[in-house]
């Protein structure tokens, strides 16, 4: 099994003291299995640069994330994707935000579970498979 980690995912792993189940089930994880999108790189890179912190946080980024997950593109593929899953959700109201939009589009077209706490926004998304060991950590219901 493969997966894409969104914004949170990726976050939890810079706190001071992420959370132990979540850290623990990540270990099982190979590196080979691990992806993100070029959009959730930019929502790091935009709380890095907002954060009073930011040299930090950029260190972080470019240290540590980078060369720890592979960044899958948003390109004219995904792109399709997206099209379609906002063109569905806008039939029955839902209405999420762009990126995460285009995050599950990176999930869904590259046949990715995607590792996310966000449960109530992804959940709409009818072809999404969502992971939910980060939400399950924060409530501790593991």
């Amino acid at each position: 099994m493969a997966y894409l980690f969104d914004t949170d995912a990726i976050s939890e792993l810079l706190r001071p003291i992420p959370l132990p189940a979540y850290i623990e089930w990540l270990k099982d994880v190979p590196r080979e299995e691990q992806f993100t999108s070029a959009v959730v790189i930019g929502e790091l890179y935009k709380g890095a640069y907002r954060s009073h912190v930011s040299a930090r946080h950029l260190n972080n980024i470019e240290r540590r994330i980078l060369p720890a997950i592979t960044a899958l593109p948003y390109d004219v593929a995904t792109a399709k994707t997206f099209g379609q899953i906002r063109a569905k959700l806008e039939e029955t109201g839902n209405i999420l935000p762009d990126a995460d939009l285009q995050i599950a589009a990176t999930a869904i077209y590259h046949n990715l579970e995607l590792v996310s706490g966000n449960l109530r926004h992804f959940s709409r998304i009818s072809k999404i498979r969502l992971n939910t060991i980060l939400s399950e950590s924060r409530t501790g219901n593991i």
